[in-house]
C-alpha cells in the first residue's frame, strides 16, 4: 500500500504528511510578516506619486477593502484547513473550470511576490553611495521607473537561492525564524514613525503640487492596486496557505487573518502620513515638483533612507544606514514566505488534479512539496530579468491576487447551502451582506487597476486555458490529444496577435501620451484597435469554452458550465476597463494644472457605480452557478474533508 501511494499519491494522504508544526502567533507572524515587506519601503513613495497626500485615505480605504475579503475566508479557513486553500476552495464549490481558471491567476500573483521583494531588497540597498550600479532611473513603455541593472538583477536572484534553502529546510524552521524577523519589521517602522515626527511639515499635505487631494478623487482608488497598497494588505493570506500545518487551525486562522490586517493598517497609515510630510523638495531632484515625479526622483530608490540621509539632523543619517540593513532584511523575510506561498500554491493546484499527481509529493524528511519548491524558485527567476522594477511588478501582482478573492464569498454561500453536515468552528455572522461586500470589494479593486494593466492580466488568465484543455481536458475531461491541441494552439495564437496589438498600438501610444509635456487627446484609431481585439477576445473565448463542454463527457459537462459565469465577468472586466474614468487615456499624472483632452464614456464614480452593480449581479450567478450538494459532497470527501450527519 505504501508503495502503491508514493506511486500515484492521494490529496488525503500528501496533506497527512505534512506537519503540524504552527502555533497562533506564528500564524499571525507569517502573515503580519507578508504585509510589512517592500510595501512600507516602496508604497509610500508609489501611493504619494499616484495620488499625493491623499493616498492616506487610499490606505485606509484599501485596508478597509482587504478585512472585509479576509473575514470570508475566515470562515472557509477554519471549516476546511488546508494549505493552498485558496486555489482549492473554488474547485470544491464550483469544479474544475472556475477553479483551474482562479488557480492559474492566483498562480501568476503568487510566483512573483519572492521576485518583486529581492528587486525590492536589491532596489534599496542600491541607494548606499558606492553601490548605484545596481540600479537606474529612465523611462520603459509602462513609464517612469526606478530599475536594476544586470548586477542588480544577478544579486536579486542570488537572495532567490536563499529563499529556496531557508524554505527547503521546513515549516518548524520557517515559522521560528519568521518570528525573530517580523519582531524586527514592526520596530524599525515604529522607530522610523517616531523619528520622522522631527522632520514632520503640515504644510506639505496642502502646500505643494495642488493641495491634499492635487491629482484627483479617482486616483485614491487607482492608488490601491496600483501603489503597492493592496499588494501590501494581501500577506494576510499567508495564514490560509499554511492552514494545513496549523496546531489548531480552527480557531487560530480567523484570529490570525483579521488581526493581521488591523496591525497593516495602523503601521502603514502612521508610516504614509510621516513620510509626506517629511519630503523636502529641495532635495528631490526635480526641476519642478510634482507628486508624479517621486518615482524617478532621488526618493525613489530608498525613499526613506533619503530622507534621512539629507536630514540634516545628528543621528539621522545613522539610521538611515539602519534602514538600508532593513531594506534586506523585511522584503527578505517577506520574499521567503511568499516563496512557501507559491509552492503551496502549486501544491494545491495539484490536489485539485490540474498537474500531475507526483507534483504534491510532500518530502518526508522536510515536511515539504519539493517539486512545487523547486518549481516556484525556477519561475520566480525568470521573472526577474524582464521586470526588475518594484514599480512595474506591483500592479500586476495586486490585481493578479484580488481577481482569484472575488471567490472567497461566493464559496462560501455555496457551502452554506451544501455543506451543511461540515463542522464550522466559526461562523460568520450576517455572511449574506458580508460575501456581497467582499465581492464588490475585490471587483472595485481589480477595475480601479486600469485597463493597462487588466489588458496584460486577463490575456495572460485567458492565455492559461489551453494548459487546462490540453492535461485536464485529455486526463479528466475524455477530450482528445489532437482536438486539444489543435484548438489550444489556435486560441494561443489568437491571444498572441491581441496582447501584441494591444501593447503596440494601444499601451505604447497611451503611456507616450502619459509623458508627453503637451498631452494628446486619444487618436480614433486606438479605439479601433480597442473593438477589434475586444471582439477577437470575446468570440474566441466563448468558443472555445464552448467546445470544451460540448467535447466534454456528460459527467463532466458540469464542470464547465459551473464556470460560464466567471468567462463572462473576465470579458465584462476586460472591456469595460477601457471605457471607464481609469482607461489608458485618463493619466495619474497632472501636466501643467489640466486635464486631458481625452474624455471616457463613463466618467468617475459613474463608472464605479456601474462595475457595483453589476459585480452584484454576478454574485448572484456566481453563488447559483455552484455546484450542488451530491457534488460538493462528493468532493469534499475526495479532499479529505471529515463529514458528519450534522444539520443547520
Amino acid at each position: 500500500m505504501e508503495n502503491n501511494e508514493n506511486v500515484n499519491p492521494t490529496v488525503s494522504g500528501e496533506d497527512k504528511k505534512l506537519k503540524k508544526e504552527l502555533s497562533f502567533v506564528q500564524l499571525l507572524f507569517l502573515s503580519v510578516g507578508g504585509i510589512i515587506g517592500s510595501g512600507w519601503l516602496f508604497g509610500v513613495n508609489a501611493g504619494a506619486a499616484t495620488a499625493g497626500p491623499a493616498v492616506t485615505l487610499s490606505w485606509l480605504i484599501g485596508g478597509v477593502m482587504v478585512i472585509f475579503i479576509a473575514l470570508t475566508y475566515s470562515e472557509l479557513a477554519a471549516m476546511i484547513p488546508r494549505s493552498g486553500g485558496i486555489v482549492r476552495y473554488p474547485h470544491m464549490t464550483h469544479g474544475s473550470y472556475t477553479g483551474y481558471i482562479l488557480g492559474w491567476a492566483y498562480l501568476l500573483s503568487a510566483v512573483t511576490v519572492p521576485s518583486i521583494e529581492a528587486v525590492a531588497a536589491v532596489t534599496y540597498i542600491s541607494g548606499l553611495k558606492g553601490l548605484g550600479f545596481m540600479s537606474y532611473s529612465g523611462t520603459t513603455v509602462l513609464g517612469s521607473f526606478t530599475s536594476l541593472t544586470v548586477y542588480g538583477v544577478i544579486i536579486a536572484v542570488l537572495l532567490m537561492i536563499g529563499f529556496f534553502f531557508l524554505n527547503y529546510f521546513g515549516i518548524k524552521f520557517l515559522g521560528r525564524w519568521n518570528e525573530y524577523f517580523v519582531y524586527w519589521k514592526l520596530v524599525i517602522p515604529t522607530i522610523t514613525f517616531i523619528l520622522l515626527f522631527f522632520m514632520f511639515r503640515a504644510s506639505n499635505f496642502t502646500a505643494l503640487a495642488g493641495g491634499f487631494n492635487a491629482i484627483g478623487t479617482p486616483f485614491i482608488f487607482t492608488a490601491i492596486p496600483g501603489a503597492g497598497i493592496v499588494f501590501s494588505y494581501l500577506g494576510f493570506r499567508q495564514a490560509l496557505d499554511y492552514g494545513g500545518e496549523a496546531k489548531n487551525p480552527q480557531r487560530d486562522i480567523p484570529r490570525a487573518l483579521i488581526l493581521s490586517v488591523v496591525i497593516g493598517i495602523v503601521v502603514y497609515e502612521i508610516l504614509q502620513l510621516v513620510y509626506i510630510g517629511a519630503i523636502r523638495v529641495s532635495v528631490a531632484d526635480l526641476t519642478t515638483f510634482s507628486w508624479s515625479g517621486l518615482t524617478v526622483s532621488s526618493y525613489a530608490s530608498s525613499p526613506f533612507y533619503h530622507v534621512f540621509e539629507t536630514a540634516g539632523i545628528a543621528g539621522f543619517g545613522a539610521w538611515g544606514s539602519v534602514l538600508l540593513v532593513d531594506a534586506v532584511i523585511s522584503p527578505s523575510g517577506t520574499g521567503w514566505i511568499y516563496l512557501g506561498t507559491s509552492t503551496r500554491t502549486i501544491y494545491g493546484l495539484a490536489t485539485d488534479r490540474y498537474f500531475p499527481p507526483n507534483v504534491m509529493k510532500v518530502n518526508k524528511k522536510s515536511g515539504v512539496p519539493m517539486i512545487p519548491l523547486i518549481l516556484s524558485t525556477i519561475i520566480g527567476i525568470i521573472f526577474i530579468a524582464p521586470f526588475p522594477s518594484w514599480y512595474i511588478l506591483v500592479g500586476f501582482i495586486s490585481s493578479a491576487t484580488v481577481f482569484t478573492y472575488i471567490m472567497g464569498g461566493v464559496s462560501l454561500r455555496v457551502l452554506r447551502n451544501t455543506a451543511k453536515n461540515v463542522e464550522r468552528p466559526y461562523k460568520l455572522p450576517y455572511s449574506k451582506v458580508l460575501s456581497i461586500i467582499a465581492f464588490v470589494s475585490a471587483t472595485l479593486i481589480v477595475y480601479w487597476s486600469g485597463y493597462i494593466t487588466l489588458s496584460i492580466l486577463m490575456m495572460l488568465i485567458l492565455g492559461g486555458i489551453p494548459i487546462y484543455l490540453i492535461y485536464y481536458g485529455t486526463y479528466k475531461l475524455g477530450i482528445s490529444l489532437g482536438k486539444t491541441i489543435t484548438s489550444g494552439i489556435i486560441y494561443w495564437i489568437i491571444i498572441g496577435i491581441s496582447f501584441y496589438l494591444v501593447y503596440y498600438d494601444i499601451i505604447i501610444p497611451a503611456v507616450s501620451n502619459i509623458t508627453a509635456s503637451t498631452p494628446i487627446a486619444a487618436p480614433d484609431s486606438v479605439f479601433y484597435y480597442f473593438i477589434a481585439v475586444y471582439v477577437m477576445i470575446v468570440i474566441s473565448t466563448i468558443v472555445l469554452t464552448f467546445l470544451i463542454h460540448h467535447w466534454a463527457k456528460d459527467e463532466n459537462k458540469k464542470e464547465i458550465k459551473s464556470g460560464w459565469w466567471l468567462i463572462y465577468f473576465v470579458l465584462f472586466i476586460f472591456g469595460f476597463s477601457y471605457l471607464g474614468a481609469f482607461g489608458p487615456y485618463v493619466s495619474p499624472i497632472a501636466v501643467a494644472g489640466q486635464s486631458f483632452p481625452y474624455v471616457p464614456l463613463l466618467l468617475f464614480p459613474y463608472d464605479t457605480f456601474i462595475v457595483i452593480v453589476v459585480a452584484i449581479a454576478f454574485f448572484f450567478l456566481a453563488v447559483r452557478s455552484g455546484y450542488s450538494e451530491d457534488d460538493v459532497q462528493s468532493i469534499l470527501a475526495d479532499q479529505g474533508v471529515p463529514l458528519s450527519t450534522l444539520e443547520d
